[in-house]
């Protein structure tokens, strides 16, 4: 018996990285599976090595209509909506603030926060009606704290994490959990080659972690299953660190004596 037998769930940003990692492990605990994504090729590919417990459709996520659409073939295929995680998310190149165009920030805002506030007020009705279920924001570790030349990023992370608190103390009645997720350097797009001009940086950013590497997005997978599930029943309002130790505090590395 799967952790998540019985359940229907959306899954957004998951044609790769940790939203494909997610949607993968949730169809093999026994749920049903809508993946949302503007990289169409590659969400349907995901979708159909799966089988048919997932189903792939376009969502931008900064785009009513298209959430609109994504709830409706939800509830008409079936019947319900148990679980959705708020994955799909965007950055921009590290820049300062007197340096970062307006136009450019409010790019990345307008898919992080405004993104992840369209996802739950279009996913809240159809969750509600299927008797409750779990909402998993997927913030970052720059949701609890600050990154020079970050400062759309960041901002939008922090959002995210408020977002959560209001929706877990709007939803709590209504049998609905939402949580915050803050993943640390994990290995998805953007921190690979070709994110970085073809540089490797996931080497230099493992050095910096206690655990001495980055993560993986099946690791960050298994927790959201977690948090989608029955057995985080009294989790809600809270936000959920995965960064190998990254936010503990400074680290000096014992190999090299300098700090990560």
């Amino acid at each position: 018996m799967g952790r998540l037998d019985g359940k229907v769930a959306l899954v957004t940003g998951a044609a790769r990285g940790q939203g494909a990692a997610e949607a993968r492990l949730f169809a093999r605990e026994g749920a049903r599976v809508l993946l949302g994504d503007v990289l169409d090729d590659e969400g349907r590919a995901v979708a159909e090595a799966i089988g048919p417990a997932a189903v792939y459709r376009h969502l931008d996520v900064g785009v009513d209509a298209d959430w609109a659409a994504a709830v409706a073939d939800v509830r008409d295929r079936w019947g319900a909506l148990h679980v959705l995680v708020s994955n799909a998310a965007t950055f921009t190149r590290v820049q300062r603030i007197a340096d970062t165009p307006a136009a450019e920030y409010e790019r990345v805002i307008a898919i992080n926060q405004v993104g992840t506030y369209r996802a739950l007020h279009h996913c809240i009705p159809l969750i509600r009606a299927s008797g409750g279920g779990a909402i998993t924001l997927v913030s970052s570790v720059n949701g609890l704290v600050g990154s020079a030349g970050s400062a759309a990023y960041t901002s939008g992370k922090f959002a995210v994490r408020g977002l959560a608190k209001v929706a877990a103390l709007e939803l709590g009645r209504d049998g609905i959990r939402v949580n915050s997720l803050h993943p640390g350097a994990i290995d998805t797009y953007m921190i690979s080659p070709e994110a970085f001009g073809g540089a490797d940086v996931r080497p230099r950013l493992g050095e910096g972690v206690p655990l001495g590497r980055v993560g993986t997005p099946e690791e960050v997978a298994e927790l959201v299953a977690w948090l989608s599930s029955d057995a985080a029943s009294y989790c809600t309002g809270a936000e959920f660190v995965i960064d190998g130790g990254m936010t503990a505090g400074p680290f000096r590395s014992a190999a090299t004596g300098e700090a990560g």
